[in-house]
C-alpha cells in the first residue's frame, strides 16, 4: 500500500495530509488544517507535528513521498520558496530539507497552478492526456502545463504565468499590468470591470442591480455580478461577455503556441461556465488556428474543493515516479 504526504502551504491557513494510492486515483486518509504559523520556522515545525499525528493515528510506519504546494515564486529544484508575496518573511527558505531528514523519503515543491495542473492531470479533467494545460482563473490566473507527458516549469519555474501576457491596451490591473490577462480573467479583476463599469452608471441615475448605490461600490465581488448575470442584469452580463471574449482571446495564444489536447479551468470558470463558455470559445475559434482548434477540448476543473489536496499529494507521486 502506497501512502503518500502533503502539504499545502497558503497565506492566511496551511495543511497537511495524507493520500492512499488506489488502481484508479488516491483517497485522502487523513488531514489537518489550520491558520498559517506565523514564522516559516514554525511553519516546518509544525508540518512535520502534523504528519507525524497523521502517522500515528492512521497506523502509517513511513511515507512514499512528500509533495508540496506552494504560491510562487519558489525555485523546486533547489527546493526554496523566494518570497511569495502572500507569505511575508518566506524569504529563501528551504522547505525541503528539514522534511527529508526527518522522514528520510523523497521530497518535492511546485507552485500551486503547477501541482493543480498535475492533479488534474492524474485524478481530474485532464487524466490520459499527455498535453494539457490547467488555468487558476481564482484569486489570479496562471497556468501549470503539462507538455509530452511531463510537467514543464521552465528555466527556472517561471513557465506558465499566463496571467502577466497583455490582452488589451487597457482594462483593469492584474498582475501589475492593464488589460492583463489577469486583469480580465480573476476574481480580483472581474470585480475592478464591474466596479469600473458601475461607477459610470451611476453617474447618470441607478446603477446595476451587484451596485444599485454608490455606498456599495467597495462591495461589489465577482460572486454579487455572477448572481445578477444570472437574473438577467443587463450590465452583469455584458461584464461576463466582455471576460469571456478576453479568455478566448488568452487560449487562442495557448493554443497556438502549444497546441495542446485539453485546457482545464478551474474555479470561477466552472462556476460561471453557462456564462463564459459560448463567448470564449466563439472567441477561440475565431483568433486560433483551425488545426489546433480541432484537437483541443476546453474543459472545467473536475476536483474542485479536492484540488488542494489533491494537488500536494500529485507534487509527491509526481516526484515519487521521477
Amino acid at each position: 500500500m502506497t501512502i503518500l504526504a502533503g502539504i499545502d502551504i497558503g497565506g492566511t491557513k496551511c495543511a497537511v495530509c495524507l493520500g492512499r494510492l488506489t488502481s484508479d486515483g488516491v483517497t485522502v486518509i487523513g488531514k489537518q488544517a489550520y491558520p498559517t504559523p506565523s514564522t516559516p520556522e514554525l511553519a516546518m515545525q509544525s508540518f512535520i507535528q502534523g504528519l507525524e499525528t497523521l502517522a500515528l493515528q492512521h497506523g502509517v510506519e513511513r511515507f512514499a513521498s512528500i509533495g508540496i504546494s506552494c504560491g510562487g515564486p519558489l525555485d523546486s529544484r533547489r527546493g526554496r520558496v523566494l518570497s511569495p508575496p502572500n507569505l511575508p518573511g518566506w524569504d529563501d527558505i528551504d522547505v525541503i530539507t528539514p522534511l527529508k531528514e526527518r522522514f528520510g523519503v523523497p521530497v518535492a515543491v511546485q507552485n500551486d497552478a503547477n501541482a493543480g495542473a498535475l492533479a488534474e492531470w492524474k485524478w481530474g479533467a485532464g487524466k490520459g492526456f499527455s498535453n494539457v494545460i490547467f488555468l487558476t482563473f481564482g484569486t489570479g490566473m496562471g497556468a501549470g502545463l503539462i507538455l509530452d507527458g511531463r510537467l514543464y516549469s521552465g528555466t527556472n519555474d517561471m513557465a506558465g504565468e499566463v496571467g502577466h501576457m497583455r490582452l488589451a491596451e487597457d482594462g483593469p490591473v492584474g498582475f501589475g499590468k492593464a488589460g492583463s490577462f489577469e486583469g480580465f480573467c480573476s476574481g480580483g479583476g472581474i470585480a475592478k470591470l464591474a466596479r469600473s463599469m458601475a461607477e459610470t452608471k451611476l453617474a447618470g441615475g441607478p446603477g446595476p442591480l451587484f451596485c444599485p448605490t454608490k455606498e456599495e461600490l467597495d462591495a461589489i465581488t465577482t460572486l454579487k455580478v455572477g448572481q445578477a448575470a444570472q437574473q438577467g442584469d443587463v450590465m452583469a452580463l455584458e461584464v461576463f461577455r466582455i471576460v469571456g471574449r478576453q479568455l478566448g482571446r488568452g487560449l487562442a495564444l495557448l493554443v497556438d503556441i502549444l497546441n495542446p489536447e485539453r485546457i482545464v479551468i478551474g474555479s470561477i470558470y466552472g462556476r460561471q461556465q453557462n456564462l463564459l463558455e459560448p463567448v470564449a470559445l466563439e472567441e477561440l475559434r475565431r483568433e486560433a488556428l483551425s488545426h489546433s482548434t480541432a484537437v483541443c477540448e476546453v474543459v472545467p476543473a473536475a476536483l474542485q474543493e479536492s484540488i488542494g489536496d489533491l494537488a500536494c499529494l500529485s507534487v509527491a507521486l509526481n516526484v515519487l515516479n521521477g
